[in-house]
């Protein structure tokens, strides 16, 4: 029984990324129509129920009047079958339609619901490009995912809620007060609208200290996330006091907040105690007036002071959901701001697989500029032929990450067009794309996994066997299998810590060179592949390179210029252009920019530029 409704609606379904509308309402919709057959059945039982409870208040007054009415001996025998149809209603429809409700609320939409927000805006962050997590804190929008997941939920669930109490329970209590004579619905009527006149002023107020106080959560989160990352240079610069302070600025502005949100609640509770002391003197004391005036009867008069009691209990809850609501509006507010920004570099519709059956590559009259008017890369071009081994040389600056960042299609070209075998790669989708290419660069961040997952990380279905030779022909087996982490894993199946922090450089960078040796892609790019390495380890993974490289297209950058002097071509950037191309003997012969550049090496290192 319970599995059916938890199964109702896929937590996460295999459905095409988009990014969520960027106006509230359609945003909250975006995610909460998968789920319209629950909530509407949640509606559904939460009315029934609702009825029947003031149903329930209604019986109280009747039964004091038939037993006014009526002899004692009597009192059974003249109403039976209505008392049989009170049981069974009290009896066996209430708690079965309250266990649907539960369930439908509980196992249908609890828990599903947030989990498949929480999917599917992963999912859509997962495709934005590189510079919009670089323009942010991880553990900010870490929390903006898990913040907005639960409010949007939060904010549907109410509303539903809000829903039932506002349509049956005032509607029922005017009816019921109405029916015994319509002067008692006057205390009901003006404890109502005074009940609007306090919501209007309270809840705006509260929905905007929720959207401060969402930002200000994620805000320390995210500093006090970023600390712990890089817990390394923390220790080494011994910034604790800095960051201490940094974080406390944040906590401080996170408390500021709760301090508003206290203040306004505190006030609302006051202003409701005493609104529903009045609805309920006024009820009752009316009510007796009436009586004593034989206008309405003893049972009226039960059922008016059960359901008053009913109304201001609920009366707190009512406002409390509703400030909830306006809290979860405001969180879902702010976090749609960064949710349902459109990713930069999308597929293109029904987009083909990348097709590599020899590996050339063409820059085509390329230009970007990160958005800015010119300037890094202007009206480039350059073909690589099948097979061949290029080396981009240049000062930091001259555009050779940016040339491999556009490759890899990290950003979009502005201008021009980049093909592989003829295939302009932003009409290829991305996945196949990068699949296709395989990577090392200089600051290898490795994934706080086992050694194995790491290695094989994008490669399905593969054995120890292969994981094992991999790390072999790049030098790391030796230092893998005396690894143990603080579970008791070892070798392989030992993790390695946030961002491989418990391996050196070094260690991470073999790793790194045996992940691309398994992936064994067409095309290669080495960024500084052996920077962190020692010297004789560099010269034995020097070796496997070389063979790693034979049949394959590659783009080398180094800084030391004597590991790529063996590439078939070497090109020298300046400002975005080529400034010159050769092999190392022809452009060293021919005394340019190259030939001073090596000459400036110390110790094989590139020099700066002159002044």
């Amino acid at each position: 029984m319970f599995k059916l409704f938890e199964k109702a609606v896929p937590p996460f379904p295999d459905e095409q990324v988009q990014a969520p509308p960027q106006d509230l309402g359609k945003f909250i919709w975006h995610y909460t129509k998968p789920f319209k057959a629950l909530l509407f059945g949640l509606l559904l039982t939460s009315a029934i129920i609702a009825c029947i409870e003031v149903y329930m208040f209604n019986v109280i007054g009747e039964m004091i009047d038939w037993m006014q009415a009526s002899q004692p001996e009597t009192f059974f025998a003249e109403h039976e079958d209505e008392l049989w149809v009170m049981g069974g209603i009290i009896l066996l429809a209430w708690p079965l339609l309250n266990f649907v409700d539960a369930t439908l609320e509980h196992q249908g939409l609890m828990g599903n619901f947030a989990m498949q927000i929480r999917w599917r805006a992963h999912r859509h962050l997962l495709r934005q490009s590189t510079s919009f997590f670089a323009n942010d804190f991880s553990g900010r929008l870490a929390t903006k995912v898990m913040q907005t997941a639960l409010s949007v939920r939060d904010s549907v669930v109410s509303l539903n809620g809000l829903v039932i109490y506002v349509v049956v329970y005032f509607s029922s209590a005017l009816v019921i007060f109405v029916s015994s004579d319509k002067r008692l619905a006057m205390p009901l009527v003006m404890w109502l609208i005074a009940y609007v006149l306090v919501m209007r002023y309270f809840l705006p107020k509260l929905k905007l200290v929720s959207e401060e106080q969402s930002e200000a959560r994620s805000m320390m989160t995210g500093r006090v996330v970023d600390a712990y990352t890089n817990i390394q240079t923390v220790k080494m610069f011994s910034t604790n006091n800095t960051e201490e302070a940094y974080a406390k600025q944040s906590m401080q502005d996170m408390l500021k907040s709760v301090y508003q949100q206290m203040r306004l609640v505190t006030q609302l509770q006051t202003v409701l105690i005493t609104l529903n002391a009045l609805l309920i003197c006024g009820t009752l004391g009316f009510g007796m007036w009436l009586w004593t005036q034989s206008i309405i009867s003893t049972g009226a008069i039960a059922v008016a002071a059960a359901l008053t009691l009913r109304l201001q209990s609920m009366s707190q809850w009512f406002i409390w959901e509703l400030a909830r609501l306006f809290e979860a509006m405001g969180t879902t507010q702010d976090g749609m701001q960064t949710l349902s920004k459109e990713a930069t570099v999308w597929d293109m519709p029904n987009a083909n697989a990348l097709d590599v059956c020899e590996g050339r590559i063409e820059f085509d009259h390329v230009d970007f500029h990160y958005g800015k008017a010119k300037g890094v890369i202007e009206n480039f071009s350059l073909n690589i032929k099948a097979g061949e081994r290029i080396g981009l040389v240049g000062h930091s600056g001259a555009g050779k990450s940016t040339l491999v960042n556009l490759l890899l299609r990290l950003y979009d070209v502005e201008g021009g067009a980049i093909k592989i075998d003829g295939q302009d790669i932003a009409q290829v989708s991305q996945e196949s794309l990068r699949q296709r290419i395989a990577m090392v660069t200089q600051d290898t961040s490795l994934l706080h996994r086992t050694i194995k997952e790491n290695i094989a990380y994008g490669k399905d279905a593969v054995t120890n066997d292969e994981v094992l030779l991999a790390a072999k022909l790049a030098k790391a087996d030796e230092f893998i299998q005396d690894l143990e982490d603080n579970e008791g894993n070892k070798g392989l199946d030992a993790k390695v810590g946030e961002r491989g922090v418990k391996l050196s450089g070094g260690q991470r960078q073999r790793i790194a060179i045996a992940r691309v040796i398994l992936k064994n892609a067409p095309i290669l790019i080495l960024d500084e592949a052996t920077s962190a390495l020692d010297s004789e380890v560099e010269t034995a993974i020097q070796d496997q390179l070389e063979s790693l490289m034979v049949g394959k297209t590659v783009l080398a950058i180094a800084h030391r210029l004597s590991t790529i002097a063996k590439l078939d071509r070497l090109i020298v950037l300046g400002d975005g252009k080529i400034v010159e191309q050769g092999t190392h003997a022809e452009l060293v012969e021919k005394g340019g920019v190259y030939a001073r550049l090596w000459s400036m090496q110390s110790g094989g290192f590139l020099g700066e530029p002159d002044q």
